[in-house]
């Protein structure tokens, strides 16, 4: 490991301390790296505009930084156990490249506001693609809910047959979830979209940093005002993205588990793409839904996640070398939960109904709902109709047809309201 930035004459360095410190530090930066020099880009520019540093040099360091991000994108420059952590690679890259103009670098700022910036970055890029996906697919429900909205399908309540559905009514209950988990994702990203750069060690520095300049910059919404509160919010507003990412996943889950359920012998109703499915090492005639199965089992790394971060902030104010572990848990989440909505867009484009034995499901007590609202309809009290309506003998098998085109209620099979949902999806930018 090269030499540490805090290291000092007469402080002894101990092998095995220092490796339990850092841990898995350098090798977790690799996914905050070019976000840490974007900012270190920014940092660089306000400390020439209040004169820390001379024009050239600022001009060297871009150029250099911009040369580390090449090198890193190639593959050239390898963040690796040579470095304390991505702050301290970025730092003695410059040292080595422009002497005292590298040296300069770290005025004003501390690497507990470093994290902090790059955190944010990163979760706002993640955020937005959690954003983008939910969109995608709610898109692809909604287009799939106009083309299907009169194909029936058997609806569950405890897994029991309970009443007449449509792949229509399915359909727009998946696209409007996507479109809260979009929007929750994007008002989460409005909220971690705060600059906290030039904060430092969590008590500002006696200098005027350019902080308006780093936040226009970074592509901050707004500034991070106090300083002490900068170092409160960590780990704060970590939970709150694994939370939007959750609430994805959630409906992920539960699509999965409809998935896993309607693709088996036993009910038959759907057919999956071939890619989404793999064989059994022993049974050659097997086909698993391995791919859905990994998407109903995701949601459980972003609960991990934020269980792992919330259990570190028993803190007093103030920095604290625990939060370092927050990053594992952030990667582990979003790199999971990404990972399975990524798969996502495509299986909805892609899955197929079995119409025939959708409709071979519906057996005559699915009607018996339908028959207790007609007779209120036509007056009868509806706990008397319910009464009539439960009895066997009154069961016949019913049009599955229409029951859906007399379910008129807004947001039933015959009133979707997509036009509504789409206005809403719309809305998303």
């Amino acid at each position: 490991m090269s030499d540490l930035l805090w290291q000092k004459p007469g402080v002894k360095v101990d092998a095995r301390i220092q490796a339990f410190l850092a841990g898995e530090d350098v090798i977790l930066d690799r996914e905050f790296f070019l976000f840490d020099i974007e900012a270190s880009r920014a940092h660089a520019e306000g400390l020439q505009q209040i004169g820390i540093l001379a024009a050239d040099e600022l001009d060297g360091i871009r150029r250099e930084l911009a040369t580390l991000a090449e090198d890193y994108r190639a593959g050239h420059f390898v963040l690796d156990e040579r470095f304390e952590d991505g702050h301290s690679a970025i730092e003695s890259r410059l040292i080595e490249r422009l002497g005292d103009a590298g040296r300069r670098i770290h005025t004003g700022r501390s690497r507990n506001d470093q994290i902090l910036v790059a955190t944010r970055l990163w979760l706002k890029d993640r955020l937005a693609r959690v954003a983008a996906l939910c969109r995608e697919s709610a898109e692809i429900a909604l287009a799939r809910a106009e083309a299907e909205s009169t194909l029936p399908l058997p609806g569950y309540t405890h897994l029991q047959r309970a009443v007449v559905s449509s792949c229509g009514m399915w359909w727009a209950a998946w696209a409007e979830g996507f479109i809260d988990d979009a929007l929750r994702a994007q008002q989460t990203l409005a909220w971690v979209d705060a600059n906290p750069l030039g904060s430092a060690a969590g008590y500002g520095v006696n200098l005027p940093l350019a902080r308006e300049h780093t936040t226009q910059a970074l592509g901050f919404g707004r500034m991070q005002v106090s300083a002490a509160y900068a170092q409160l919010s960590r780990g704060k507003f970590e939970m709150a993205a694994i939370e939007a990412l959750s609430s994805a996943l959630l409906d992920l889950r539960r699509l999965a588990w409809d998935l896993s359920l309607f693709t088996s012998a036993e009910f038959g109703f759907v057919k999956l793409p071939s890619e989404y499915t793999t064989g059994s090492s022993i049974m050659p005639n097997k086909r698993n839904p391995d791919v859905i199965e990994l998407m109903r089992a995701t949601y459980a790394a972003a609960a991990a996640a934020r269980t792992e971060i919330e259990q570190l902030l028993s803190l007093p104010s103030g920095y604290h070398r625990d939060l370092q572990f927050s990053k594992g848990a952030i990667f582990h989440a979003f790199g999971r939960g990404l990972g399975a909505l990524e798969l996502l867009p495509d299986l909805l484009r892609n899955l197929e109904w079995k119409p025939d034995a959708m409709r071979a499901a519906l057996d005559p007590s699915m009607y018996a709902t339908d028959l207790a609202v007609d007779l209120a309809r036509q007056g009868m009290p509806f706990r008397d109709a319910y009464k009539q309506a439960a009895d066997p003998a009154r069961w016949a098998q019913g049009d599955p047809d229409a029951s859906l085109a007399a379910r008129v209620s807004p947001g039933a099979a015959a009133d979707l309201r997509l036009d509504v949902l789409r206005a809403r999806c719309e809305a998303l930018g």
